[in-house]
């Protein structure tokens, strides 16, 4: 008998296990990515060949390699298996981290960067998460790596500074290959062995399924926010840690100003995800952040000289970049079908990767030829083209994924199980898969008669 996943179940030691180790994993390694975005332009200044856009190109370089390989080293994982294919990019990760902390000149960092970004394991991860997970429970543990992503960031922009006054860059550096070799240690030692590894379509990009998302404007838009939400992020990063230490702060006192607008802009955000989610005004938050961004910017732009004003709107730039960075993987989550999710997720990930990268190089280029001031005017732009694009999208439809097993269902009998399904309350799409022998559904939690589909798996 085909028994249906309970939604209310707890997880189990084994999936709690799994899912905190590879949070872990991932928050090491994003720890050492992010603990740089705020020193090093301030410390790359007196670097042998530095010049603003080499400087911008060393910041973001990263992003162009993890979307280039980001996507074949989850491929790659199906064939050769999860662990193998993490332990190569943690080493990676680790190689590239070495290379940066022993350069004299901003190529080598720069080189170093690149390496870095190469051991792009984020879609490996996920992978091994679905493998280790009931998928009732797997959106649960891909939003504890989500929410890890989140604190590592905060804890790395506020440490950074903190750190380089003592270390300097190449410390950090060193710091962060230390943390990828810790890692590795977790993988081998503490991540449990999934029994078999397969393809799931709702965690993992499927080739053959590209065309489809690409042919989505509604999964496009949302591609094209997360490419400008982080181009605007990491274009302000080469030329922020250069404002404020000009304004008067010195830049190991930098973290007085990071941590207080990280932690309160956090808080302001709760009311507004709570909107959005329970209420359903996803639409109108989602809009009201982007043009919280621009605004932001354009402040940014007027009173760049000015540290008291630059705080403030700085603020309200977390504030938009927090809600964002909350709401669109619920976007992508609610707006691709079942099977189609891992696909759409890879290629969300493949324009936040672009966009960090074109944002550091532009952003570098801007402050070289036109001053900072002009990189939060490009800001500005972009986040403006965004709310055009923004206010095209449909409301989305507030919907869960689930899925159930076709193990007592033949497929001769796939389109009346179909259309079974689909008459009970609740479910509004279903995609079956024979070759995986599962069914993808999307339902809405509020309305679904979860008896009526027991008693239909029952029968």
């Amino acid at each position: 008998m085909t028994q249906i996943q309970d939604i209310t179940s707890p997880m189990t030691a084994l999936e709690k296990r799994a899912t905190l180790s590879l949070a872990s994993i991932y928050a090491l390694r994003m720890l050492g990515l992010f603990m740089i975005l705020p020193v090093l332009s301030l410390f790359a200044e007196n670097m042998q060949g530095a010049t603003p856009m080499l400087i911008g190109l060393s910041i973001s370089v990263y992003g162009l390699t993890q979307a280039i390989l980001q996507i074949p080293f989850g491929l790659l994982s199906d064939r050769f298996g999860r662990k193998k294919i993490i332990i190569i990019g943690l080493i990676l990760f680790s190689a590239g981290s070495v290379v940066a902390a022993v350069s004299t000149t901003i190529y080598g960092v720069l080189i170093g960067r690149a390496i870095q970004g190469s051991g792009a394991i984020a879609a490996a991860i996920m992978a091994l998460v679905a493998d280790l997970t009931q998928e009732v429970h797997r959106t649960k543990a891909m939003a504890t790596i989500g929410a890890s992503i989140g604190v590592s960031f905060g804890v790395a922009i506020t440490l950074g500074p903190i750190l380089a006054g003592y270390v300097g860059i190449s410390g950090i550096f060193w710091l962060t290959a230390g943390l990828s070799l810790l890692a590795i240690l977790v993988v081998l030692f503490v991540v449990p062995n999934p029994k078999k590894s397969s393809v799931h379509r709702d965690a993992e990009v499927v080739p053959g399924q590209f065309l489809k998302v690409l042919k989505n404007p509604d999964l496009l838009r949302l591609d094209y926010g997360i490419f400008i939400l982080h181009l605007c992020l990491t274009a302000s990063f080469v030329v922020l840690p250069l404002l404020i230490r000009d304004a008067g702060l010195v830049p190991e006192d930098h973290w007085k100003v990071y941590l207080p607008i990280l932690v309160t802009s956090m808080a302001a955000i709760i009311p507004f995800v709570i909107i959005a989610e329970k209420k359903r005004k996803m639409k109108k938050v989602f809009v009201g952040a982007i043009v919280t961004l621009m605004f932001a910017n354009i402040g940014l732009f007027m009173f760049f000289n000015d540290l008291t004003r630059l705080i403030c709107f700085l603020w309200l730039f977390f504030c938009g970049f927090n809600l964002l960075e909350a709401t669109l993987p619920s976007l992508i989550s609610k707006t691709a079908p079942g099977d189609l999710k891992g696909t759409a997720m890879g290629a969300y990930s493949s324009s936040q990767f672009m966009g960090a990268f074109i944002g550091g190089a532009v952003g570098g280029w801007l402050y070289g030829e036109m001053g900072a001031q002009m990189v939060f005017l490009l800001s500005a732009i972009a986040a403006g083209s965004w709310v055009i694009v923004a206010m095209f999208m449909k409301p989305p439809k507030y919907l869960a994924n689930m899925l159930i097993s076709l193990d007592n269902i033949d497929i001769k009998q796939g389109d009346k199980f179909v259309n079974d399904l689909l008459d009970i309350s609740g479910i509004e799409e279903v995609k079956l898969h024979f070759e995986e022998n599962v069914a993808y559904l999307k339902v809405n939690n509020r309305a679904l008669k979860k008896d009526a589909l027991q008693a239909l798996l029952d029968h």
